[in-house]
């Protein structure tokens, strides 16, 4: 959590102190008012802390907090570049080192993942997003309850076939999609993953797909001269709800971890069908 505190720093002696700064905090407030921000940034630290915690449902979070009082694509802008931040950060916890390690232990449930979500991205019109949202939503859902109900759903290992069709199944949907995080958080829940490696891989996951979303969204127009500012404004609050999030995490055994991911995947999937049933 040291680069953390450092990256905080930083911003607040480069940015912070700069010219920039006056400059930046126009063109925010030009966008939304201060109470829109001041709750803008409840909500930032209160995502990088459940990011912290388990590792996933800061774009969930950001996404359902910001749209309450903001318009949508300012609510998506707003997520960018602190799912950016905070996914590098999460999959370099350890270190370069530790992050290559889960990247090989994992890596056919990357390989097949990464393939079926180019294939998934071009077959966006397929299928309904409200069936799409279900085929997601309703397994993890029942996962989710039976495992904390007392039915222990395990896989024994990561066998080839198991690790490529979950990789597979997960990117597609992410390709289909954007939602890529559930079925991994399954998959490695099931497997009896220990934390550290469970939020590593996950860091490596979703921060490639990060990587994607910003030049994506660079190209689409949400993320640009009016709305970066503010983007990057939600990094340093989201950066210290990940350092207050890392504090618990460090501070946790394997059986509260699993169950607070658990928890966490319950609303994440609810939240899935909730959202396929609006339509």
């Amino acid at each position: 959590m040291k680069i953390i505190i450092l990256l905080l720093t930083l911003f607040y002696c480069v940015v912070i102190r700069s010219k920039c700064y006056s400059a930046a905090m126009e063109h925010i407030l030009d966008i939304l008012t201060v109470q829109h921000l001041a709750l803008a940034v409840f909500v930032a630290v209160g995502a990088g802390m459940v990011k912290g915690i388990v590792g996933f449902a800061m774009p969930m979070i950001f996404v359902s907090g910001l749209s309450t009082f903001l318009a949508p694509e300012l609510a998506l802008a707003g997520l960018i570049l602190p799912t950016l931040c905070t996914n590098v950060i999460q999959a370099l916890r350890q270190g370069p080192s530790a992050a290559w390690n889960s990247v090989k232990k994992f890596k056919v449930f990357l390989i097949f993942g990464l393939l079926t979500l180019i294939v998934g991205a071009q077959l966006v019109r397929l299928l309904p997003l409200p069936t799409m949202l279900l085929i997601i939503g309703l397994p993890i859902t029942l996962f989710a309850l039976l495992q904390l109900t007392g039915v222990d759903v395990k896989l024994p290992s990561q066998t080839f076939r198991v690790a490529a069709s979950v990789g597979a199944f997960a990117g597609f949907m992410g390709g289909l999609s954007g939602i890529w995080g559930p079925p991994t958080v399954a998959y490695l829940t099931a497997l009896g993953t220990n934390k550290d490696d469970h939020m590593r891989i996950q860091g490596v996951i979703y921060g490639l797909g990060a990587v994607a979303l910003t030049v994506a969204h660079l190209g689409s127009g949400v993320l640009r001269t009016e709305t970066l500012p503010f983007s990057l404004a939600m990094v340093p609050p989201a950066l210290l709800g990940l350092w207050l999030g890392g504090r618990v995490f460090d501070r946790i055994d394997q059986v509260v971890f699993r169950r607070a991911t658990l928890v966490v995947l319950l609303i994440a999937g609810l939240n899935l069908v909730r959202r396929a049933a609006m339509f």
